[in-house]
């Protein structure tokens, strides 16, 4: 077997033991967008530690994975939530959803009006700048 699906597959199962805690912290809805009553996913948040660590993934919905993993394919009426999820306790949904409207507000007003609004503290905006949704 190839060495990087070998630690592929390891980091998932690292990543498995932490669903109970994150099923228990979302209380079973999509981190982003708040949905509930579908099936949730575990979403590492770049940059990730080395080691699989619940500050740093959050949990989502197909409809919201599927638009991170293929951003040109992100529909803004979907994301409008983001103003609320902006002001979430859980950093790395923070995160996320600055990353989310720093794309958006190329070409969303309303993007742009939230990110205006946001406050976040530096260790966050340090986290955001290390990465973006392509």
């Amino acid at each position: 077997m190839a060495k990087g699906l070998e630690t592929h597959r390891e980091r998932q199962k690292k990543l498995s033991l932490l669903g109970k805690d994150l099923t228990r912290r979302s209380r079973a809805k999509c981190e982003l967008c708040t949905t509930s009553g579908v099936a949730l996913s575990i979403y590492e948040v770049p940059v990730a530690p080395k080691d699989p660590d619940l500050a740093h993934v959050i949990h989502v919905c197909d409809a919201c994975s599927s638009q991170l993993d293929k951003p040109k394919s992100i529909q803004s009426s979907h994301w409008r939530v983001l103003s609320e999820t902006v002001w979430s306790e859980v950093p790395a949904a923070q995160v996320l959803s600055v990353r989310i409207l720093k794309h958006l507000a190329k070409t969303e007003g309303w993007a742009q009006e939230i990110l205006e609004s946001a406050y976040l503290d530096e260790d966050l905006t340090t986290w955001i700048e290390e990465a973006t949704i392509a």
